[in-house]
């Protein structure tokens, strides 16, 4: 294949042929994103997020007409580790093995730490961080079972920097390149690897709706809106596709990353070049 001439967020068909993952928070946006890369590259879905049903049924069924591959949808409430065992169970259930595990589910709240609401910190703990904890420990017996694994956290820029207002988020985050580190020390021998993915800004409809009202509260531009404050820290000035993180992650699921494992890897536009 000549990358010269693939477009950003290329997929090859086939590396991942006959594998099973599950991708947390993935009924939209990144988390959408990369399940619909692996789908793409051959591997078995399941889908694990909020909606109403008709939109996640949707959602399958168009993931599925789209890759051929097979998709399910796990309902699981991240804050809950026996949802979580019940998520990993039925991946085995259905598909008989487990090779990837993302980890992507998420929430923010932006406070300064002072006024910051204790149920607030708890529940991005909880979501962000824990949760990452109780898919990994759940799912490491069925790759060590199979002699294979590829564990994919979605950090973020703010697991390598911080900035005001996101104490809970930044501690979460920074948490989660922790444990990808000591997981992938106590796999280094196991052919199972962990890795953390640390994006800056992703073009989603969240982040949409943030310019939109960003652009009405400041008065301003939605061009100024994108440059000078969401990508004000951003060198390149652009915003990540979805289909570039999902491109990513599937070549972190391939035979093609075997030696890379306890790394943070921004995808940040030069954030943290700084």
């Amino acid at each position: 294949m000549n990358l010269a001439h693939t477009q950003p967020g290329t997929v090859p068909a086939g590396v991942l042929d006959g594998q099973v993952a599950i991708v947390t928070g993935s009924t939209s946006g990144i988390g959408l994103g990369i399940a619909r890369s692996f789908a793409t590259a051959g591997a078995s879905v399941v889908l694990n997020g909020f909606g109403e049903a008709d939109a996640i049924n949707a959602t399958i069924e168009g993931l599925q007409g789209e890759t051929g591959a097979k998709a399910v949808y796990s309902a699981a409430d991240m804050t809950r580790p026996d949802e979580i065992a019940g998520m990993v169970d039925l991946a085995l259930e259905t598909f008989g093995r487990l090779d990837i595990l993302v980890n992507n589910a998420g929430i923010q709240h932006v406070s300064p730490i002072d006024q910051f609401p204790v149920e607030k910190w708890d529940a991005i703990l909880a979501i962000n961080l824990s949760s990452a904890f109780h898919t990994i420990r759940l799912a490491l017996p069925a790759m060590r079972r199979q002699g294979r694994g590829r564990i994919i956290n979605i950090a973020s820029a703010h697991a390598l920097v911080a900035s005001p207002f996101k104490a809970a988020y930044v501690a979460a985050k920074h948490g989660i390149v922790g444990l990808t580190k000591v997981v992938a020390l106590e796999t280094a021998e196991e052919n199972i690897t962990c890795n953390a993915i640390c994006p800056g800004y992703v073009w989603t409809p969240l982040v949409e709706a943030q310019i939109e009202g960003q652009a009405k509260s400041h008065g301003i531009p939605r061009e100024q809106v994108i440059r000078d404050v969401l990508l004000a820290q951003q060198p390149n000035k652009r915003f990540a596709t979805v289909e570039e993180i999902g491109a990513f992650a599937t070549f972190l699921a391939s035979n093609a990353a075997a030696s890379i494992t306890g790394a943070a890897l921004p995808v940040d536009g030069g954030w943290t070049a700084h």
